[in-house]
């Protein structure tokens, strides 16, 4: 009886040992240094997922990660475009620090990336879809995946999961960055006969026009898109049995394509979205309100797999909140703008913490425009309908000359105003509390080297 039971040990033994290597070394990877796979959306305004709020559609896969790790409320995108905050995600540096504060202006060559850092600790660093941030490739040297659509203009976003699959179930422990596309412009993907039109519940900013309803139905069916992806990647970590060893990250990046989002320090476009799965260490079904900013991400992959904290990073570790519930994180989050090369100079700045936010307008006397959004020669641009309606609504032309002309200052009461359509920075109870925030935001440039509307001109680009 004694030889049969060490016979079947040993059996057993055998077998974990056989799991163990057939099946990939994340079955060895503890909670505290799981795999982990960051899936970034492009373009989201956060708002319109059911588990943040949304009305216009139930985000099934993406309720499901909240449902089992936790709900960042207070996700701020520093600079709301997509190659300075994808630059801010993976070097940890505000955009000034990085280079890359213009749209489509590669960081500076002398960085090191989240790629240098999780390589030193063991870890490969992968990337499969968008990947227009990874340029010079000597900051950004991915193990480059196939599968999801790299190009974010593209006209379908058709993807498969086999070298994705192949690559978490290699032997060393990874961290995989999946950037989908949607929901980025052209929103020629999806169904948007899912949605009637009359039904949706447009953000009480925009001018409620026939075309804009048409143009958000297609948007809202690349959300779907979105949605489908982050299921498909969830599934996949449980069909290779690897789901419990696997931190997930979902970003929202920053908002949508849409007048007073992308391209602008209103919350819309600045305002983010972060869930964060984390078995055995993140508590299934809980949110917080702790300040972060996307150049947070890199110093807290680093902490999460062991490493010491980087010298002369901007941003800093919230593991503490994953893992021990602190409430807290930053005081406030900071923005900037640079319009060139969307649109001639337009360079903001901004400051905010939970209930109030400063938005500094530096050349108040131009006119913002955005090639993109704001030209009213095309008529298919959901703006163009908002201008035809401003010429005799005078609500629409409320909403319309909020975005194209500004004041130098603009002071919200977000906790009660989300969608910043009152400014306060003119009534005199409110002055010394605008005082003592324009003093955070310029100390904030300071440190920075940021010279302001010195910033916002043409550079040479390679």
């Amino acid at each position: 009886m004694r030889k049969k039971i060490i016979a079947d040990h040993c059996t057993l033994t055998a077998l974990l040992v056989m799991l163990f290597f057939c099946g990939g070394t994340v079955l060895a990877q503890s909670p505290e240094k799981p795999n982990i796979i960051v899936i970034m959306a492009d373009d989201l305004d956060s708002r319109q997922l059911s588990c943040y709020g949304g009305q216009n559609l139930k985000t099934t896969y993406i309720d499901q990660l909240a449902s089992e790790g936790m709900k960042f409320n207070a996700m701020i995108a520093s600079e709301a475009m997509c190659i300075p905050t994808r630059a801010s995600l993976l070097t940890g540096l505000y955009p000034v620090k990085h280079g890359a504060y213009q749209n489509h202006k590669p960081v500076d060559r002398d960085l090191k990336s989240v790629i240098h850092y999780l390589n030193d600790l063991g870890y490969r660093v992968g990337l499969t879809g968008k990947d227009h941030m990874t340029k010079p490739r000597s900051v950004f040297p991915f193990d480059l995946v196939d599968g999801f659509e790299p190009n974010c203009v593209a006209s379908t976003d058709e993807y498969f999961l086999d070298s994705v699959r192949n690559y978490v179930l290699q032997k060393e422990p990874y961290c995989l960055f999946v950037m989908s596309i949607n929901p980025h412009t052209p929103w020629t993907v999806g169904d948007p006969g899912e949605f009637d039109p009359d039904e949706l519940v447009l953000p009480a900013h925009w001018v409620d026009t026939e075309l804009t309803r048409s143009e958000f139905q297609k948007y809202l069916a690349e959300v779907r898109r979105l949605d489908n992806q982050v299921g498909d990647i969830m599934n996949l970590l449980e069909e290779t049995g690897t789901a419990d060893h696997t931190m997930v990250i979902f970003l929202g990046e920053q908002g949508p394509q849409f007048p007073g989002g992308k391209w602008t320090l209103y919350d819309n476009g600045q305002k983010s979205s972060m869930i964060v799965k984390w078995p055995g260490i993140v508590k299934s079904g809980t949110e917080t309100d702790a300040i972060v900013q996307y150049e947070d991400i890199t110093p807290t992959l680093v902490d999460i797999v062991g490493g010491e904290p980087i010298a002369g990073l901007d941003g800093r570790s919230f593991k503490q909140v994953l893992s021990m519930g602190e409430t807290q994180h930053r005081d406030v989050a900071y923005g900037i703008h640079n319009n060139i090369p969307e649109g001639p100079a337009y360079p903001i700045r901004s400051v905010r913490d939970l209930r109030y936010k400063l938005i500094w307008n530096l050349t108040p006397d131009s006119t913002y425009y955005i090639k993109y959004m704001l030209n009213t020669n095309n008529s298919k641009l959901a703006w163009t309908s908002w201008v035809d309606r401003a010429a005799h609504d005078d609500h629409a032309k409320a909403l319309t000359e909020r975005i194209v002309t500004k004041p130098a200052l603009e002071f919200y009461d977000i906790a009660n105003d989300a969608d910043e359509l009152k400014n306060l920075a003119e009534e005199p109870k409110y002055r010394a509390l605008v005082q003592s925030y324009l003093a955070k935001l310029q100390g904030w440039m300071e440190t920075q080297g940021d010279k302001g509307a010195a910033l916002d001109v043409p550079i040479k680009r390679d």
